[in-house]
């Protein structure tokens, strides 16, 4: 008896599914939120190690986030990037007031939580009958359909044509585990897939989506500066959306010129640009409005980028030379 492609799929995972990760092992949908938060442009193995099971210690629920300082979610944010995320996930636990709605209409509504993502943390936490569509799932989808324009309205219908409706946690975290296994980016190994027998697209995979056209990064130069008075240094909590929320050093366009010490030079690759920024520690008058003063030991205490972490490294080292 031929197996239907979502029974292949299935009996798959049931061998080779990632069944120990911990968001799996769960049925609380704060837990499957945060996972689902986490792991957008951010690797498996990044999550579980570095950040997940340490942010849930701070905030076991999602009423303690909600009750928390942004400042404090993004101090266990800090080093995981794309800081929106942790914005929108501090401003979602006070617009629902620390519970989750139980469906993804509702969670739809809630501040950075698209259709996908809602679809999986209900399909997930609430057994939900939907499809998701993340990366992986979209190379999984372009790939057996043959389709070559990337064109997200049609996938979500192509994600409906093959889901099975029946089993919506397991087919979900399979066609993910799938993605991240075997239908792969560079080197799919279509010859272990379960779902190669019906997939228009196997002999030629590489084919299917259409190349994106990559683009040059920019490279923005800089000045960070380290104003000094006494042994405390200015910092300013960022209002800009990029990099809301953290602390910083002053920057400028301009070079400092002799008006400070030349501390080091630092580069920073963000994903739409690349830092390259001279820093100085400077200790004349600073009157610019909207900045605080801390000591260097209340630096560890607040959250900051990686560009102005690596101009507290060079601070230390070069405080540490002359001592």
């Amino acid at each position: 008896m031929k197996l239907t492609p979502q029974a292949s799929l299935l009996n798959w995972y049931k061998i080779h599914g990632r069944h120990d990760l911990p968001w799996r092992t769960t049925g609380d949908p704060y837990k499957i939120y945060v996972s689902e938060i986490m792991l957008q442009q951010t690797q498996v193995k990044t999550v579980l190690e570095r950040f997940y099971f340490p942010f849930l210690e701070a905030f076991p629920t999602l009423q303690d986030v909600a009750e928390a300082e942004l400042d404090d979610v993004l101090k266990l944010w800090e080093g995981l990037g794309y800081y929106t995320r942790a914005r929108n996930l501090h401003h979602a636990a006070r617009q629902c007031g620390g519970i989750l709605p139980n469906n993804a209409e509702g969670l739809m509504k809630l501040k950075g939580i698209g259709r996908s993502t809602a679809h999986a943390v209900a399909s997930f936490a609430y057994r939900e009958p939907l499809p998701i569509l993340d990366a992986n799932v979209k190379r999984i989808l372009h790939r057996y359909f043959a389709l070559i324009e990337r064109e997200e309205k049609k996938l979500w219908r192509y994600a409906y044509e093959l889901f099975d409706p029946s089993h919506p946690f397991e087919y979900n975290q399979a066609m993910m585990d799938l993605g991240a296994m075997v239908c792969l980016g560079k080197n799919p190994l279509c010859g272990s897939c379960p779902l190669e027998a019906g997939c228009r697209g196997k002999t030629a995979p590489l084919s299917y989506p259409e190349a994106k056209i990559k683009k040059t990064k920019p490279v923005r130069r800089r000045s960070i500066i380290l104003h000094r008075r006494g042994s405390r240094y200015a910092l300013y909590q960022r209002t800009s959306r990029f990099l809301h929320g953290l602390w910083g050093f002053f920057e400028t366009d301009s070079p400092l010129g002799e008006n400070g010490t030349f501390l080091g030079h630092i580069t920073q690759h963000y994903s739409h640009f690349t830092l390259e920024a001279d820093v100085y520690l400077c200790e004349e008058a600073f009157t610019e409005e909207g900045y605080e003063w801390f000591g260097a030991d209340e630096f560890s205490t607040l959250s900051m980028s990686r560009a102005d972490h690596k101009a507290v490294a060079l601070l230390r080292y070069n405080l540490g030379k002359k001592e």
